[in-house]
């Protein structure tokens, strides 16, 4: 039996840099050293997926001279896997010290010191960043092909996904980019996958929401999007149009990289599914319906492509005993990939009762929802009633229009723009925002 020490390194990232090699240098003069390498959904947990899979990344590693075994880590906690191996040593860098993995670094040590181990930090190795090297090197990696796959992917890894609108270059910028630390779990928060709304798509440039601008300019948008950005896309695709045209429209975005196309069961010129009972609301026949899904899964060439049927029962006032016998007929006979189920009514007890009801059908199926209307409950409780992917649908949008308004408003009132600029970017940070 070994008598040589024991010693655990956790690494998540499937860009190796030589500060990753500096720290399993270090550690292999301590011992025998065992890698924890985290899975691809306890990456997923924390930050974005990581670009290769955990087969890819574990058999890199386990072919270092300085690593005896990798195992998975299934968690950001380094707990089961301290308890199951009990190492002599943990090495970490020192950079773990401050910000939020001060949190996982915490409960390393108070694990150590049940059994008397050591925590060993190696200094930062100073000017590489796997966070930069990542960031850089993700754009290169996202071909169509693996764009498209995104969306499923990240399914399978996470419990639930946070969308939010995208309807230009400018805004995907801003979701590719956005993040807010969330000390308390060690983690970063950042949008999964963008949202490509008919409305924000139709207002931006002024046209009406009613399926008047046509599906040539929609992938204007998103090639716009698509060229600034890397994550997945959903695209509303309201109706589908035609029966006829949709096997075209699936090809051709499944052809650009496109994650999933949702389509709704309503008929004739569309309203707006906010407007309710208020508007007229024409549900087509659901057997009909089905047999559009089903043309449209028939035409597509790669199983990543996902066709989703939004269920407007809600909002025709049918209630959710027609949602549930739709849902079940368009996965069945569809074959829909997800059900997007919508409600105009602010307590949300409608969406409760139908994830209630459609959970208890299949587990399996992803349910999108859209708390436009009852946004006061948290995704964290939309995610435990079922929820497969909450999308924030036209947030940016209606925060960009007050906001030109304002500023459009008091330069009138004041005679020139003093008086605005306080609440605007300069303009070298405007030359700034758009990367080279």
């Amino acid at each position: 039996m070994s008598n040589r020490k024991t010693v655990y390194v956790a690494i998540s990232s499937d860009i190796l840099h030589r500060g990753h090699l500096n720290v399993l240098e270090q550690a292999a003069r301590l011992g025998e050293v065992t890698v924890g390498l985290l899975t691809d959904s306890a990456i997923a947990t924390y930050k974005r997926a990581p670009l290769l899979d955990w087969e890819t990344r574990e058999a890199t590693i386990a072919n270092m001279r300085q690593v005896s075994r990798v195992v998975p880590q299934d968690t950001l906690s380094y707990a089961q896997n301290i308890r199951d191996f009990r190492p002599d040593f943990v090495v970490h860098g020192d950079d773990w010290r401050t910000g939020i993995q001060s949190v996982v670094r915490a409960e390393v040590l108070n694990l150590l010191s049940e059994y008397g181990g050591e925590l060993v930090e190696i200094p930062h190795t100073v000017g590489v960043s796997g966070t930069d090297l990542e960031a850089a090197f993700r754009p290169t990696a996202s071909t169509t092909d693996s764009r498209r796959a995104q969306l499923r992917r990240l399914l399978k890894m996470k419990p639930w996904l946070r969308a939010i609108e995208a309807s230009n270059g400018l805004s995907a910028l801003i979701v590719e980019n956005v993040k807010v630390d969330d000390p308390e779990n060690g983690a970063v928060r950042e949008y999964d996958a963008m949202w490509v709304s008919s409305l924000c798509d139709s207002t931006f440039k002024g046209k009406p929401d009613t399926e008047l601008v046509d599906f040539t300019s929609r992938l204007r948008t998103i090639h716009d999007i698509m060229e600034v950005s890397t994550k997945p896309i959903i695209l509303d695709g309201d109706t589908g149009g035609r029966a006829e045209h949709f096997p075209h429209m699936i090809r051709t975005l499944e052809r650009v990289g496109v994650s999933a196309v949702i389509i709704e069961d309503k008929t004739g010129l569309k309203q707006n599914s906010l407007f309710g009972t208020d508007a007229v609301q024409t549900l087509d026949d659901p057997r009909e319906f089905a047999i559009k899904l089903n043309t449209g899964k028939r035409a597509q060439v790669s199983d990543d492509f996902m066709i989703i049927a939004r269920l407007e029962s809600l909002i025709a006032g049918l209630g959710v005993d027609d949602a549930i016998m739709r849902a079940k007929i368009y996965i069945e006979q569809g074959g829909a990939d997800g059900i997007m189920i919508h409600s105009r009514h602010k307590d949300g007890e409608e969406i409760r009762e139908f994830m209630r009801r459609f959970r208890e059908y299949t587990t399996e199926i992803p349910v999108i929802v859209v708390p436009t209307t009852y946004n006061h409950i948290p995704e964290s409780e939309l995610a435990e009633m079922g929820a497969s992917i909450v999308i924030h649908a036209n947030h940016l949008l209606r925060s960009a229009y007050p906001a030109m308004l304002d500023t459009a408003t008091r330069i009138l009132e004041n005679g020139r723009s003093l008086e605005v600029d306080d609440e605007l970017m300069s303009i070298k940070d405007v030359l700034k925002l758009i990367p080279e």
